[in-house]
C-alpha cells in the first residue's frame, strides 16, 4: 500500500480540529474526512467516524495494523505542517 496523493485544509477556530485530509492510496481509493487534532501531546488523526445507535462513534474505514496507522499519521502531519498558510479556511460551525 503506497499513499499516492495527500491533500490537506487547514482550519483556525477555537477547538481542538486543526484540519482535515483526503488521501489516495495506489492511485486507486480515496479516504476523505480524515481529522487532524490538537491533542494534550501534539497533533494526532482521527479516522472518519459515524454515530450509532447507541451514541457511540465508530470509524468508518481505519488502518488494522498499529504501524499502518503510525505511517498514515507520519505522512498527513507532514502534509500538514508543510501546507502553505494560504489553504487555510474558517472552521465551520
Amino acid at each position: 500500500m503506497h499513499i499516492t496523493d495527500v491533500r490537506v485544509r487547514k482550519i483556525h477556530g477555537d477547538g481542538k480540529m486543526r484540519g482535515m485530509a483526503s488521501i489516495t492510496i495506489d492511485g486507486e481509493f480515496v479516504v476523505h474526512d480524515i481529522k487532524i487534532i490538537e491533542g494534550d501531546k501534539g497533533l494526532f488523526i482521527a479516522m472518519p467516524s459515524r454515530r450509532s445507535k447507541d451514541g457511540e462513534f465508530r470509524d468508518v474505514a481505519h488502518p488494522i495494523k498499529s504501524e499502518t496507522r503510525s505511517a498514515l499519521q507520519e505522512i498527513v502531519l507532514k502534509a500538514f505542517e508543510e501546507a502553505p498558510e494560504a489553504e487555510e479556511i474558517p472552521a465551520q460551525l
